[in-house]
């Protein structure tokens, strides 16, 4: 909360609602780290997700089959497990690039201005025209057979202009303030000021939108995977395993039900750890 609004709003109010801020980031954190696990181990655990077994075609959920088998007799726990795998590994992959490539650009065109500046803003300008999922769409699309660079490029490529344009406003207004002057004068050198003055007022704001790109990037895996343009069968992934459900969803509903509570858990986890508030 800003200082404005610890001077306006009473501290016994300011108190309680950080605490239910900090408690909801807790209950994100411990979400997300039950999935982060299941990822992890279940695959070890469950074994191969398109080993199949069509005498157990169908069979519904049972102790050792938590989650069923589906129309080919393939053990949805495991599908589901190496998924969720997917989708993590993935959108963590895509948000670093996007990240390191978007801050790195924007402190680059805050910091030296001039035509660099101006080519790089056009730049941003026309991802920003075109939206991100027919950028993802373009891309995944060059690959027919559901490559996974094809649709880690195309994520990295739709999402790294967010941070560009975020890290080099905030950078333009830091690098004009008279603590950095000050700096210059002093002689203290680039990594001076990124250290003490820029790194400390933009991490708060790669945090938020690294949250949100995570977001992102594991539901358009997951809308691409539906519409059957992202990844391709026999892979797991959840928004096919959504799709593959639905001839049998009257007679095997938990067929659907399970990726679709990753994916609402995963996008709860995850928003659930977005900052709140960002520093003025």
């Amino acid at each position: 909360m800003s200082a404005l609004a610890r001077e306006v709003v009473p501290e016994e109010v300011v108190r309680p609602v950080v605490r239910r801020r900090s408690r909801g980031r807790v209950l994100s954190a411990s979400l997300l780290g039950v999935l982060v696990a299941f990822a992890l181990v279940g695959p070890w655990l469950l074994g191969d997700p398109t080993a199949q077994d069509l005498d157990r075609y169908l069979q519904p959920p049972t102790w050792s089959e938590p989650l069923g088998r589906d129309d080919y007799g393939r053990s949805v726990l495991a599908r589901v497990a190496h998924a969720t795998r997917l989708s993590l590994v993935l959108a963590a992959l895509c948000v670093a690039t996007a990240l390191v490539v978007g801050t790195a650009l924007g402190v680059l065109a805050a910091w030296r201005g001039g035509w660099l500046d101006a080519v790089l803003r056009a730049v941003s300008e026309t991802f920003v025209a075109v939206p991100a999922l027919l950028v993802v769409l373009l891309v995944a699309a060059t690959a027919a057979d559901g490559s996974v660079v094809a649709l880690y490029v195309g994520l990295a490529l739709a999402q790294w202009v967010e941070y560009f344009r975020v890290v080099r406003s905030r950078c333009e207004r830091v690098l004009g303030s008279a603590a950095v002057e000050a700096a210059g004068l002093l002689r203290l050198g680039p990594w001076h000021v990124v250290r003490r003055h820029l790194w400390p007022d933009v991490r708060p704001l790669l945090t938020t939108l690294a949250s949100l790109g995570m977001v992102t990037s594991i539901l358009a895996m997951s809308t691409l995977g539906f519409v059957k343009v992202g990844l391709q069968p026999p892979r797991a992934e959840l928004g096919l395993m959504i799709t593959e459900s639905f001839p049998y969803y009257d007679v095997a509903p938990w067929m659907a039900l399970a990726p679709v509570a990753v994916l609402f858990c995963l996008t709860v986890g995850f928003l659930g750890l977005r900052r709140s508030e960002v520093p003025a």
